[in-house]
C-alpha cells in the first residue's frame, strides 16, 4: 500500500485565506483602473422664469360709515303728540317722522295773520289816499312798514309750526326709535338715527409710501367678517389733503354700491387696493429659500448645474412672489425639490407622474 500524506486543518484554512486576499486584492485593481463612479443628477422639478401681467395690492383696514348719517333731534323742547314711524324703517326725504304739539302756536299764527290781513287792508286804503294826495307819504310808508312786520310775524309763526313737525332730512333707514308719544322732547334728545346706507363710504389709513397709488377711481375689494364669502368692490374716491406727521399715514375715502344693505356702519372691513398693472417675473414662493435675511433661488445652467443666486423679493401673494433683483426673464429655477440640492449639483427634470419622494 501507498502511504497517502495527510494535511491538516490549520494549513487548509492558511491556503483559503490566502486565495480570498488574492481575490480581493484582484478586485481592488479593477476598481482602480476603473476609476471613481460619478454620482448621479438629482431629480427635480423646474420652471422658466417669463414676465406676466401683475398688479401689487396695499392691505389695511377701513371702517364703514354710511354716505349720509344723521341722528335726528327736534329744534325745540315740546311734548311728542305722535311718532309717525317704526324702528329700521325705510323712509323717504321729508316724510313726517314726529308731530310735537303746538296748538299755541297755532293761535298765535292764526292771531298773526288776522293782523297781518288789517294791516294790508289799511295800507291799500291809504295808497288810495295818497294817489289823491289827502295823506302823507310819510304816513304810508308807516302802514307799509308795519304791514311788512306783520309779515314777517305770520312767516316767523309757521316756521314755529314747522319745527314741530320732525322730517326726513333724506332716503335712507331709520335706526331704533329712541322716543314715545307723551314724552319731553328736548334739542337734546335723539329720536332715532337715519342712514343713507344705499351706497357706502370706507375710510382707511395707507403709509404715505403708497401715496403714489392712491388715485381717484382705483379698484378696491373688501371682506367684512359678517360675510366671510363675500367680496365688496369699490372705488378710491377721495385722498385726504394732509398726513398725519406722527403716523405718516394718509387716510383714503372708498366709495362702495351697497344695493343689497349688506354692509352697515361701523364695520370693521380688510381693504385691499390693486395698484396699477404692469409686468414683473413671479415665481412660486416655495421656490424662494429664506437664510436670515437672506433671499435665494437656484438657478440651472445649461449643463444642468445648480447655482445659488441671491435675489430681492416684492410683493408676495396667492403662493407667488415678485422677483425684483437676481433673475432675469429666460432663467430656469429649481421649483420643487430645493432642500434636496446643493450649489454645483447636477439635477434632472422630474417626469410627469413621477413619484413625491422625487420632488420635496
Amino acid at each position: 500500500m501507498v502511504a497517502v500524506p495527510r494535511v491538516s486543518m490549520s494549513s487548509r484554512f492558511l491556503a483559503m485565506g490566502a486565495v480570498l486576499a488574492a481575490a480581493i486584492a484582484v478586485a481592488a485593481c479593477s476598481r482602480e483602473a476603473s476609476g471613481p463612479r460619478a454620482p448621479s443628477a438629482v431629480t427635480v422639478t423646474t420652471r422658466t422664469v417669463q414676465p406676466v401681467a401683475w398688479s401689487d395690492t396695499v392691505q389695511a383696514l377701513g371702517t364703514a360709515r354710511a354716505r349720509e348719517s344723521v341722528e335726528l333731534t327736534a329744534k325745540v323742547s315740546e311734548i311728542v303728540e305722535q311718532v309717525h314711524f317704526e324702528s329700521g324703517q325705510q323712509v323717504r326725504a321729508g316724510q313726517p317722522l314726529v308731530t310735537l304739539r303746538g296748538e299755541a302756536q297755532e293761535a298765535a299764527l292764526r292771531e298773526a295773520q288776522a293782523a297781518y290781513e288789517e294791516a294790508e287792508q289799511q295800507l291799500r286804503r291809504l295808497e288810495g289816499l295818497a294817489a289823491q294826495q289827502l295823506v302823507s307819504r310819510q304816513t304810508l310808508d308807516t302802514q307799509r312798514a308795519t304791514r311788512d312786520a306783520a309779515a314777517a310775524r305770520v312767516r316767523q309763526m309757521q316756521s314755529d309750526i314747522r319745527d314741530r313737525h320732525v322730517r326726513a332730512p333724506f332716503d335712507g333707514v331709520l335706526g331704533i326709535r329712541r322716543i314715545s308719544p307723551g314724552a319731553l322732547l328736548t334739542p337734546s334728545t335723539v329720536i332715532a338715527t337715519l342712514d343713507d346706507i344705499s351706497r357706502m363710504y370706507v375710510d382707511f389709513q395707507v403709509p404715505e409710501t403708497a401715496l403714489a397709488a392712491m388715485v381717484p377711481g382705483a379698484r378696491v375689494v373688501a371682506t367684512a367678517a359678517a360675510w366671510p364669502d363675500r367680496e365688496f368692490s369699490g372705488v378710491v374716491e377721495t385722498v385726504d389733503a394732509r398726513v398725519d406727521p406722527e403716523t405718516r399715514a394718509v387716510t383714503v375715502r372708498a366709495v362702495f354700491d351697497n344695493p343689497e344693505r349688506l354692509l352697515r356702519p361701523g364695520m370693521l372691513l380688510q381693504v385691499h387696493l390693486f395698484r396699477p398693472e404692469r409686468q414683473a417675473l413671479v415665481v412660486p414662493e416655495i421656490a424662494v429659500t429664506q437664510m436670515g435675511r437672506d433671499s435665494y433661488v437656484y438657478r440651472v445652467d445649461a449643463e444642468d448645474r445648480v447655482q445659488q443666486v441671491p435675489v430681492r423679493t416684492g410683493v408676495r401673494r396667492d403662493g407667488q412672489v415678485e422677483i425684483v433683483e437676481g433673475l432675469a426673464a429666460g432663467d430656469r429655477i429649481v421649483v420643487h425639490g430645493t432642500g434636496k440640492v446643493r450649489p454645483g449639483m447636477k439635477v434632472a427634470e422630474a417626469q410627469a407622474g413621477a413619484p413625491a419622494a422625487a420632488r420635496d
